[in-house]
């Protein structure tokens, strides 16, 4: 059995300042478009975790230079991460791990190098969905072999060049579908022009940010049309990109202040951003909280008591899990929806807070595109993650609120925050970090 973690309870009000670290998602898309870019970039303050590892492996497996400005690539390196684009001639082996943008994004620019890549990852990676995508590669003239299957493992064989042109998928399952023929669109000789047909796509807001990446490297894209995105046939301009922190990080520390009518900042907000994680500003000002945007960063200051809410979770299904949990601890009942696509996720979200969160003692209804949740008398116990780290943050964000809760395998937290239980702990009980601490610590 993995290790029980006892979630941190507050002994008072909370009072915390956080600084949190990058975004997987703009790390992993920034590490991408460095390697297929017409000349060496830096992707500065990257976001260090077993996703983003697990990508710059995979694009120096195929050739591609990743370094830290102070040497070799690792977890515990402070410094940027030069890349340096190479030539992709040779076989390799790619660990997707649980990282879907790693077993997504990947494969459509292995069709621009020469050599036989293999895919394979954790165990429940090979559940997750991947098959619309595989089947537009092999459209696009890309040469697959998945055996069938249309999941991990499989292989992709790069000729060197992939003729592109136009593809009709069905992304209602992922939007890293659409993303990742985007990211590799450029460089191909036709270009590439998505076409999405099915119910609607979720998590918009991160085609948003493949889109906006792209024009930043000088790619031109053509979005203007529902459910299509067309990417012209050119090069991609090398750039460095300064990455932000990861809002849907921020998740448990606003939920921090949220849950027990703390105060809690988070550090280097972004004005302007196509992170989902945003979203958060809008749900917690509906669930009673005040909400203030400053150049010093976003400050959530909790109710008294917090409100139920009526919410389509649709584009921002990764809050799901935090979400649910404040739910869980309102005074009025709520109804998330639009969410049946987070059922592919790490594991399938819906089942596993119906069930946690049902197992300490919320009143909780499982429907198929979402949760509805009503007031109850919670107690502790053991919150089980399946190895889902947002599964995970909901575990501790209970504890905030609930006696004696323990979190399974707290440590799945790693794969987009690194030391997330330490941080975790430095905020619910005050500890000020050492002068200089790293990003993902209370300050």
């Amino acid at each position: 059995m993995s290790e029980l973690w006892p979630a941190p309870r507050p002994r008072d009000r909370v009072d915390a300042v956080v600084s949190l670290p990058g975004s997987k998602s703009l790390t992993n898309r920034a590490l991408l478009l460095a390697a297929i870019a017409d000349g060496p970039s830096v992707v500065r303050r990257p976001l260090r975790s077993r996703d983003t590892l697990l990508m710059a492996a995979a694009l120096t497996a195929l050739g591609t230079g990743i370094d830290d400005t102070g040497g070799e690539v690792s977890r515990e390196g402070a410094g940027d991460w030069a890349v340096s684009p190479g030539a992709w001639d040779r076989d390799a082996d790619v660990d997707c791990g649980l990282a879907g943008t790693v077993m997504r994004f990947v494969p459509p620019v292995v069709g621009l190098a020469r050599g036989t890549v293999r895919f394979d990852g954790d165990a429940h990676m090979r559940l997750r969905p991947v098959g619309q995508m595989l089947a537009a590669l092999t459209e696009l003239g890309v040469r697959v072999d998945d055996g069938g299957r249309g999941a991990l493992p499989f292989a992709v064989h790069g000729s060197g060049s992939v003729l592109g042109g136009t593809v009709t998928i069905d992304a209602s399952a992922s939007s890293q579908f659409v993303s990742a023929l985007l990211l590799a669109g450029a460089r191909y000789e036709r270009g590439v022009d998505v076409r999405h047909v099915g119910k609607p796509v979720p998590s918009l807001p991160h085609i948003e940010m493949t889109v906006q990446m792209l024009r930043s490297h000088g790619v031109e894209v053509d979005d203007s049309d529902a459910n299509r995105w067309a990417v012209a046939p050119g090069p991609v301009r090398a750039v460095d990109h300064v990455i932000e922190p990861d809002l849907s990080n921020a998740a448990p520390f606003l939920a921090l202040g949220a849950a027990t009518g703390g105060r809690v900042t988070v550090t280097g907000w972004p004005g302007s951003t196509t992170q989902p994680g945003d979203e958060l500003r809008t749900i917690l000002a509906l669930m009673g909280c005040e909400v203030t945007l400053s150049d010093g960063g976003l400050t959530v200051v909790g109710p008294d008591r917090l409100a139920g809410v009526d919410l389509d979770l649709h584009d921002v299904g990764e809050l799901t899990p935090a979400v649910a949990v404040l739910c869980a601890l309102a005074e009025s009942p709520s109804h998330l929806r639009g969410i049946a696509h987070i059922r592919g996720h790490e594991t399938d979200r819906i089942t596993a807070l119906a069930t946690e969160l049902g197992r300490l003692g919320a009143d909780v209804t499982e429907r198929d595109d979402g949760l509805d949740i009503r007031p109850a008398a919670l107690h502790g116990g053991t919150f089980h993650t399946y190895a889902d780290h947002r599964m995970a943050h909901a575990g501790v964000i209970l504890g905030l609120a609930v006696d004696d809760v323990l979190v399974e395998d707290v440590g799945t937290t790693a794969k987009t925050f690194p030391d997330f239980a330490t941080a975790w702990s430095r905020a619910v009980h005050g500890t000020p970090a050492a002068a200089g601490a790293p990003a993902g610590t209370a300050l």
